[in-house]
């Protein structure tokens, strides 16, 4: 948008960007201050040139308007004057651009054409991060459960348990543990059971929570800093007694919630999750809530006494059943991943393929997938790729269409050398000795 009351600067100044660069703009006009607050609120110009003295509304005055309205707009203020009269309210408006009158051809396109730059990189790092989001948003539910099965198998102190609770912004210090246990008859949709669940418990500040295993859901919830214990387990309670009510109203279901004590770290919440446990089978039937630390001492004898030696007391089989179960979905997990990752690779293997991109496919950062992916095939990713591609390159030296050079373009390698050297090192001979042995 260009803003002047000269009709013929205004008519200048597109003359000039249209031949020097013709079609990349939309361009409009307004002739003062009041018309470019009104056509930047309806056309949404994304670079607006304001000459700074017009009748009524000043040029100044309008674009302080304009970016109240369109923060990211790109001002260029217009000038026949010295623009350090107007640099200091210019700049605490955003406008780090100016052109003096009469324009220079070549300054302006020069302008123009460093601000169209900013616009695109702009642009790309808005689709970059909505696609980041949009990750995350997938990844999140995923990463909660990962590190609440953690926590249920007292597995979570390794480093990359650590590296889940920093990305989830979830340390683990201070909280307890507590579980939403529904009877076992009851015909419990599990997705539906879980989004009923978590839907509410991101409301609790800082919390995770795991998937429906075994009807019992575990969620774990994080003291906030500077809050005293006796705060925390009253708000706890609360949050039990919502959860009750809400798999009430939402999923027809009695509901039993047990909530653990307040404790210290990663095994520290392992136990206040089997406090939870225990405190769950007391209201199991009638469903309620119930805190371990208001059992009295005859409870606790008379049903097992050590909630940790729940299943020896055969007080609760799922205990047992749902660490079963959550071995198995990892594992379930983990093989779905490896099973991405190697269709990925086989589709891929003749191109310039690595790690990281591997990795970037199936939503892993690049050291946990090469873990997990060695662990899983017995090789690393770089051996992997390197079999492929050389048993690819036995069939074409068996098949005798492509010469030996040609071969080591097609499955991947750049350098023949190369490609003779990691030929022999796998098989034992050179790409020549296994042409002659199969011809």
């Amino acid at each position: 948008m260009i803003t002047d009351d000269e009709a013929l600067e205004r008519e200048g100044l597109e003359w000039i960007i249209r031949r020097a660069m013709p079609g990349t703009f939309r361009i409009i006009h307004a002739e003062n201050g009041r018309t470019a607050i009104g056509l930047a609120e309806e056309q949404r110009p994304h670079i607006i040139f304001m000459d700074v003295n017009m009748p009524g509304i000043q040029g100044l005055e309008a674009l302080r308007e304009i970016k109240t309205r369109m923060p990211d707009a790109k001002l260029v203020l217009v000038t026949a004057y010295d623009y350090f009269a107007y640099a200091k309210e210019a700049i605490s408006l955003g406008v780090k651009e100016y052109i003096v009158k009469p324009a220079k051809r070549e300054e302006l396109v020069a302008l123009l054409r460093r601000l169209v730059e900013e616009l695109d990189q702009e642009k790309a790092k808005r689709e970059e991060e909505l696609e980041i989001r949009d990750r995350m948003s997938q990844l999140m539910p995923l990463a909660e459960n990962e590190l609440a099965l953690l926590l249920m198998m007292n597995k979570a102190a390794d480093e990359d348990s650590l590296q889940l609770s920093e990305w989830l912004e979830f340390p683990l210090d201070r909280g307890l543990g507590l579980v939403v246990a529904f009877n076992d008859d009851a015909n419990i949709g599990r997705q539906r059971a879980y989004s009923v669940i978590h839907s509410l418990v991101r409301t609790f500040g800082s919390s995770i929570s795991s998937s429906l295993i075994d009807s019992h859901i575990a969620v774990f919830l994080r003291i906030p800093p500077g809050m005293q214990e006796a705060e925390f387990g009253e708000e706890a309670l609360g949050y039990g007694e919502k959860l009750r009510s809400h798999a009430e109203q939402h999923l027809g279901l009695s509901a039993a919630v047990g909530i653990g004590t307040i404790r210290e770290g990663a095994e520290g919440l392992h136990e206040s999750y089997f406090e939870a446990v225990f405190a769950s089978t007391l209201v199991e039937r009638s469903g309620g809530v119930c805190r371990f630390g208001d059992l009295k001492k005859e409870q606790l004898d008379h049903n097992g006494g050590n909630p940790a030696a729940i299943d020896r007391a055969g007080q609760r089989s799922y205990v047992v059943a749902a660490l079963q179960r959550i071995r198995e979905e990892r594992e379930q997990q983990t093989m779905s991943v490896l099973d991405k990752a190697k269709g990925y690779i086989g589709a891929r293997f003749t191109e310039e393929l690595s790690l990281e991109e591997v990795a970037d496919h199936v939503h892993l950062n690049s050291f946990y997938f090469s873990k997990i992916f060695k662990q899983l095939t017995g090789e690393t990713f770089i051996d992997y790729l390197t079999g492929l591609r050389i048993g690819k390159a036995k069939e074409l030296i068996a098949a005798g269409d492509f010469s030996l050079k040609e071969i080591c373009f097609l499955v991947g390698y750049k350098d023949p050398n190369y490609f003779s050297r990691v030929f022999k090192k796998v098989t034992g001979i050179t790409p020549s000795e296994y042409r002659d042995q199969n011809h």
